[in-house]
This record gives C-alpha cells, structure tokens and sequence, in this order.
C-alpha cells in the first residue's frame, strides 16, 4: 500500500455512473416492481451501499477509510437503468475506487436479479464522472514564483558545532512549490538581530514568504516567535495551529513549540520546529493551502 500518514484530511467526494441495458419489457417489471425477486431497486441500493463499505476487502491496495456517506440513485428509461453511487470522506485519500465499488455491487445485483427474464443484459459505461478534494482542488497559480527565504535560528549551528537539517528539508520541499528560495541563511539566537532581518527581507528585500525553524521551543535562548511577534502587523493563529494539529497526531511534543505566523507587510513569516521531523510535517500540513494567503491579501477573496 502507499503511504499517507504524511497527508492530510480534506473532504474527499466521488460520483461515479454505471448503465444496465435490457428489454423493455424487463425495464418496465423493474419500474411497476413486478419481478420475482423482488425490488431491484431498492435491493440494488443497499447492496451497493454495502459494497462501497466494503471496498478496501475485495480492492487489495485500497486503504480500509471512513466513509462519512454513501447513497446510491437511479434513473429509469425504457430499456436502460442508470445507476449513481456518490461517496464522501474526510480523509487523506479520493474516494473514487469506493464509488465504482458501490455502482458495480448495484449493478450486479440488479443484473442477477433479472437474468432469469432477460438474456440480453448489458452491464456498460461504468466510470467516475466527478471527484472532489486533496491537493488538486486547493492550488494557486502565481504568474511569477514567490521570493521566499528560509532562516536557520540555532547558536549551535550558526557557530559551526551543528549542522542544519531541518533548514535544508524546508529547502527541499519548497523545490516543487511555486517558489524561489533566494534566501537561506544561519542565524543565532538572538532577538533583536531575528527580528532586524526578518524587517529587512520583508521590507527591503521584497520576501514574500519567510519561513524560520528552530527557537521555538521553551529553552532558555528560544526566542524566535517573540522576535516575530515585533515585527508582525497582524497575526495569523491558523497558520501555526494547522502545523501544531497535524503534528500533535505524530507526537505529543507538538504542542510544546510555540511558534507564531503572520503578515508584515506583504510578506507572510512562518515560525517552524527547529526537528526535522517538526519541519517536514509542518510544511505537509500547510501546503498547498498556505498559498491562498496571497490571492486572499490582494483583495481576491475566498
């Protein structure tokens, strides 16, 4: 299976369609509910909710997930019924295999419930016709990359006795965001010399997005959100509690950093974990909806 631990939740939604062709005058027992069977309808219905349930049991690389609604429709026509299965979920990943599952369990169970009247059925088109969440639906365009910087706060590290990992794993990231990381540098922990570059980048040096790690924590030098919170005209607390979130459900350390984020200016400044693993999955958690922020600042809503 592929791993996702590293995802995040979104609500995630498929519709998928699938047809079941006949006689029509098999179709017109299905409509007056004159088969011996039964209802085909309303036995087709429950059996694909149920297959979409059970969906990571029979797809072997499916991931066992919550669904959060299932329902199954159909429409009528003289010598056709279409059968709908929609699926939603909060979670990490689409939703698509479990709406062709539940289409398909539907289909079936009609199909075997009129075969003893019908020789010529046709099961067909079985497809998704719209999916919904993850990444894909939560991406900005910027007609040029955003300036960013990347600011190591460590006394260790910008005295040479340690080397930067977590500076270099934000770096790394970033490589595939539209951005341009034309900052990086080592800083010590000092609170007025954070705070002067973090007002030079945005305001002279034209940054859009800085991102810090380290000197977050509680340590007798850990100064980094205070100087932070010098230079910020406003704050924004989701920012840093959508990384604290995201992290606290890999560790319960996550709620020990006390990082803040926030705009000056145009730039938006982002403190991070000096961990590498607080790094990396804080930048998971943020983007790609952290880009937002920019269309959002200039005035183009939500």
């Amino acid at each position: 299976m592929i791993d996702v631990s590293s995802k995040f939740y979104s609500l995630r939604y498929a519709k998928a369609e699938g047809y079941l062709y006949g006689n029509p005058e098999a179709i017109a027992m299905v409509a007056a509910k004159t088969v011996p069977k039964g209802d085909v309808l309303e036995v087709a219905r429950a059996a694909g909710i149920a297959a979409a349930k059970k969906c990571s049991e029979w797809v072997i690389f499916c991931h066992p997930i919550p669904l959060d609604w299932v329902e199954v429709s159909f429409e009528v026509g003289k010598d056709h019924i279409k059968f709908i299965a929609e699926v939603k979920s909060v979670w990490k990943t689409g939703v698509e295999v479990e709406a062709i599952t539940g289409v398909t369990g539907a289909l079936l169970n009609a199909y075997d419930m009129l075969k003893p009247l019908d020789q010529s059925l046709r099961l067909t088109d079985i497809e998704v016709v719209k999916k919904k969440g993850g990444k894909s639906n939560f991406s900005d365009d910027f007609a040029e990359p955003l300036k960013t910087a990347v600011l190591v706060i460590s006394d260790s590290t910008h005295a040479g006795t340690r080397k930067d990992k977590s500076g270099l794993i934000i770096k790394d990231f970033l490589a595939d965001q539209p951005v341009d990381v034309s900052v990086y540098e080592v800083l010590p922990d000092d609170r007025e010399l954070i705070a002067a570059r973090l007002k030079k980048l945005a305001d002279e040096e034209k940054c859009r997005l800085i991102f810090t790690t380290g000197g977050t924590g509680l340590g007798p030098r850990d100064v980094t959100p205070e100087a932070t919170l010098d230079v910020l005209d406003r704050t924004i607390p989701g920012i840093v509690e959508t990384a604290r979130r995201h992290g606290k459900d890999r560790t319960p350390y996550a709620m020990l950093s006390r990082g803040e984020a926030g705009a000056r200016g145009e730039c938006i400044i982002i403190n991070l974990p000096g961990s590498s693993n607080g790094a990396r999955e804080s930048m998971q958690a943020l983007f790609p909806g952290l880009l937002h922020v920019f269309p959002m600042m200039a005035g183009k809503g939500h």
